[in-house]
């Protein structure tokens, strides 16, 4: 009797055990997805910001041509 009851706890902690590595794993994975979301992402925001720093560029230099034009 005392021989179940012990395996039914080394069972009971070894499932327990397994339970909480796939959680772990899968927090890693996810932390590991979000990393290259974010690399990913800050590539396309790097192009988005030059394009948008170009845009007003231009946009104040045409400001500035009509001031001097009197516009």
């Amino acid at each position: 009797m005392q021989d179940q009851r012990i395996e039914k706890i080394a069972a009971f902690a070894v499932n327990i055990t397994k339970v909480l590595v796939i959680i772990y794993l899968g927090f890693v994975e996810v932390f590991k997805i979000g990393k290259l979301l974010r690399e990913k992402l800050d590539d396309e925001y790097d192009i988005s910001r030059k394009w948008a720093s170009q845009a007003y560029s231009i946009l104040k230099k045409r400001q500035a041509g009509r001031k001097i034009a009197g516009v």
